[in-house]
């Protein structure tokens, strides 16, 4: 019995020796509890304030600027931008520089003096059921009329755009696929060179007049091609099981894959260069793929983050794919309107290529 534990001890001061010299391994049980507390108490908010919105005052009077400065004063909105018209007002949310748009008739006042007629109509982008929500409540807004009267009926018609059966599908579908692309195109970059390297075969490479950087691209050429298969798959599949329309054209839909799994491939073979072994990979992978999934906007609403928060997820690229294929695919946007989020892709893609290439050395580890 003394003889068992003192091997079972002789165990655990190896195990223990060897995870002290793994600093990685080390690292990640020190950081992702603590990246998870972070994330979850401060960056994750469902309670969302601060919503982009955009106003198009067709009245221009003392009534309506009042109503601006009691829905600002709300701190649901925040009024970016303006428009004159509703077209215009729509115009911003396909291109998703708002969330929501507020119409203010000719004849508001007019309006305001009949207490069974909303006076406002209030545009939302409806693909985010909790944008939806949030915005809905501005119903409990108190109305007033223009002698001071409070009148018991809603300011507000709300136009659900995009999205007016409010199902989930709709809007969690097309964000999936860049999640699924980040998973599957950072790990398969990632363990590409090490498992050259544990295999011997990096041995043979060096012997061979292939350049780093050709050595790279030739790396992920291939699997360019399983990221627009897996692209198809998931817009087929979200069609035909859960009936999620594409209203954009699929060109740009593509393109936009195009540019976010190249991007994601450079990632991966950025930490294909900083692990020593595919477990090593695949953990690095796991730390980048937490922060990218939770502060995107794919489960929570972007404007419900804290700016710091929203610093962080302007670097990652699935920030940006993910307001590209909902905007192609749900709101039948142009990636001519959307380009900032396309530049910000390849802007990632460069400078992790740049840093990959720069850090490879065509030699054993």
């Amino acid at each position: 019995m003394k003889a068992g534990l003192l091997r079972i001890f002789a165990i655990l001061g190896k195990e223990t020796l060897q995870l002290r010299r793994d600093r990685l391994t080390f690292g990640m049980i020190v950081g992702i509890p603590l990246i998870q507390i972070i994330l979850f108490g401060y960056a994750i908010n469902t309670d969302v304030r601060h919503l982009r919105a955009a106003v198009a005052d067709q009245a221009h009077t003392q009534l309506s600027r009042r109503l601006i400065e009691d829905v600002q004063a709300s701190q649901v909105l925040d009024i970016v931008t303006s428009a004159n018209t509703g077209e215009e007002l729509k115009e911003l949310l396909d291109s998703g520089k708002i969330h929501v748009g507020l119409l203010i008739p000719p004849d508001y006042e007019r309006r305001m003096m009949q207490p069974d007629r909303p006076a406002v109509q209030l545009l939302v982008d409806g693909t985010d059921p909790v944008i939806l929500s949030t915005a809905r409540g501005l119903a409990t807004m108190p109305r007033t009329g223009p002698h001071g009267r409070e009148q018991t009926a809603g300011i507000f018609e709300f136009r659900n755009y995009y999205n007016p059966e409010r199902r989930s599908s709709v809007f969690v579908v097309p964000a999936l696929a860049g999640v699924i692309l980040t998973m599957t195109m950072v790990l398969f970059t990632a363990v590409a060179i090490v498992r050259e390297r544990e295999r011997g075969n990096l041995e043979l490479l060096i012997n061979t007049p292939v350049r780093s950087g050709e050595l790279m691209v030739g790396k992920v050429l291939p699997y360019i091609l399983i990221g627009l298969i897996q692209v198809s798959l998931i817009l087929i599949l979200g069609h035909l099981l859960f009936n999620v329309p594409v209203n954009g054209d699929l060109l740009d839909v593509y393109l936009a894959a195009l540019a976010f799994i190249t991007a994601n491939l450079m990632l991966g073979l950025v930490i294909s260069t900083l692990a020593k072994t595919q477990f090593q990979a695949m953990q690095m992978t796991f730390f980048f793929f937490l922060p990218s999934i939770l502060l995107s906007g794919f489960m929570f609403p972007f404007d419900g983050m804290p700016k710091a928060a929203q610093y962080i997820a302007e670097i990652l690229p699935l920030t940006h794919f993910v307001r590209l294929i909902r905007g192609i695919v749900l709101r039948g946007a142009e990636l001519g309107q959307m380009m900032p989020d396309l530049y910000a892709l390849f802007l990632f893609a460069a400078l992790t290529l740049l840093l990959a290439v720069t850090r490879f050395k065509k030699r054993l580890g």
